[in-house]
């Protein structure tokens, strides 16, 4: 499914997989400089409140039940951002919700990197 997913850009991208969640922690974000959001259905501030930087981290749960809750029990309230949507609609699909986020900050950096 990834490599479907993933198309012809697997030459950009890195995959780690990692033992748990805080393995991945330290991974990514090993001297605890960087900002983590949760995106979340549970989540009291809209996505486009914020003001991002190129080294923040977008934190995604699987498709059918986001964030297990201690993960997101991790997360400040501020920190847990929800896309808006239609009150009768549940949530998006995962690569639409990635999509909106990953365009969104890179919007609000300036493009950097783009041709």
């Amino acid at each position: 499914e990834l490599k479907r997913a993933g198309l012809d850009y697997h030459e950009y991208t890195r995959l780690s997989v990692h033992r748990d969640w805080m393995a991945c922690r330290t991974a990514v974000d090993p001297g605890h400089a960087r900002r983590w959001y949760a995106l979340t259905t549970k989540g009291q501030r809209s996505f486009f409140e914020g003001a991002f930087r190129a080294d923040d981290v977008f934190v995604f749960g699987c498709e059918t039940a986001g964030l297990p809750d201690p993960i997101l029990a991790e997360f400040a309230p501020d920190a847990r951002l929800r896309l808006p949507m239609r009150p009768s609609v549940r949530s998006l699909n995962l690569s639409n919700a990635v999509a909106i986020a990953v365009y969104e900050a890179w919007r609000q950096t300036g493009f950097a990197g783009s041709a």
